[in-house]
């Protein structure tokens, strides 16, 4: 048998029944590709058990599914993209187990409206990254699509660090000659106050995230090699005025803290040969009082033309962890609760 590909899913005599019947057995040809497919003391497997609702028994390389048809279709799914991704040298976890669900639920659903079923993938050097969510594989269509595409949704989805994936394989691949990565320098409720050092110590702590983001996709050589020739960029919003960036990879991150004014003078920058991603979480905004966000009003006035993208991700696309998720759920809640929970006005009377 050829390594790394899965052997046939079932006996000739196995039927895909339910937890009553033959089990679904998928076969796989390498078995130390099955042992990172199971995890950890078979962590993996119980994700996709609990997250499935089927029951799964190991035997060698073969895995035993059990429960309704439709859930080990899925789950023998899932497995045999997961072993197949392992084989390509990718590392899986438990969040790569859950992303797998989530496109193979999309598949099981038909909805023709839903995003692309297959997970989207973006290789640089140091890792290959592949989307934990329909939204996010949408995210990198559009992005391969548009020349400027926007990312909204709540923390946790993966806007930024996607966008920086896509913006260093680009740079790796030729496909532009530089990155530009920009944030407003928004205090969020927070007064820093004088920051000591040259303009870049000034600035870095508003751009950390950015930073972070580039060290996990490239290496760290290529990041400084960049960052000293002028290569990768990373300047705050109000350093972006007056420039015209041509062939270039260009990201706005933490959107929602740009005024109309300041939006419309960096969406006006993109320049030939360049694409320009702008990511912010509209529920978030530290704009100082008598300020308001410009985000939802360029996506309005945008839409429509052709070449711009707008993905929405929603508090199901979290993909951090779970508990950010929750977090997220919980303050949409909040708001709701505390109205229903308000005394209702005082009606009648000379009002």
């Amino acid at each position: 048998m050829t390594r790394g590909r899965a052997a046939t899913a079932t006996r000739p005599d196995a039927a895909q029944t339910n937890g009553g019947g033959e089990p679904l057995v998928v076969y796989f040809d390498d078995i130390r590709l099955v042992r990172d497919l199971l995890g950890d003391y078979d962590a993996n497997l119980a994700v996709l058990e609990d997250r499935l609702g089927i029951s799964a028994t190991v035997n060698g390389n073969a895995v035993a599914l059990r429960g309704p048809d439709e859930a080990c279709a899925a789950a023998k799914a899932v497995l045999e993209q997961l072993y197949g991704r392992l084989a390509q040298g990718e590392m899986i976890g438990a969040g790569e187990v859950v992303g797998a669900i989530r496109h193979a639920r999309v598949i099981e659903t038909g909805d023709d409206d839903a995003p692309d079923a297959k997970a989207q993938q973006i290789r640089t050097r140091k890792r290959l990254i592949t989307a934990r969510t329909p939204a996010q594989s949408a995210y990198l269509e559009s992005l391969q699509r548009n020349d400027l595409v926007f990312a909204t949704g709540p923390a946790g989805t993966g806007k930024t660090y996607l966008a920086v994936a896509f913006a260093a394989a680009c740079l790796e691949a030729g496909r532009c000659d530089r990155l530009i990565l920009s944030r407003p320098a928004v205090e969020a409720g927070e007064r820093l106050g004088f920051l000591p050092g040259d303009m870049r110590e000034k600035v870095d702590p508003y751009l950390r995230p950015l930073y972070d983001a580039l060290y996990d996709v490239l290496a760290p050589e290529r990041v400084e090699r960049g960052l000293d020739t002028g290569v990768i960029e990373i300047a705050p919003l109000a350093f972006m005025r007056g420039r015209t960036l041509s062939h270039a990879m260009i990201i706005l991150d933490e959107a929602q803290n740009c005024t109309a004014v300041q939006l419309k003078m960096f969406l006006t920058r993109i320049g030939e040969g360049s694409k320009m991603i702008v990511t912010g979480d509209p529920t978030q905004v530290d704009l100082p009082p008598g300020k308001d966000s410009g985000l939802n009003d360029a996506i309005e006035i945008l839409r429509g033309i052709d070449e711009i993208g707008h993905i929405a991700f929603s508090k199901s696309d979290v993909v951090r962890r779970e508990l950010v998720g929750r977090i997220v759920e919980a303050y949409e809640a909040a708001p709701n609760e505390q109205a229903a929970a308000a005394p209702a006005p005082k009606t009648g009377g000379n009002a």
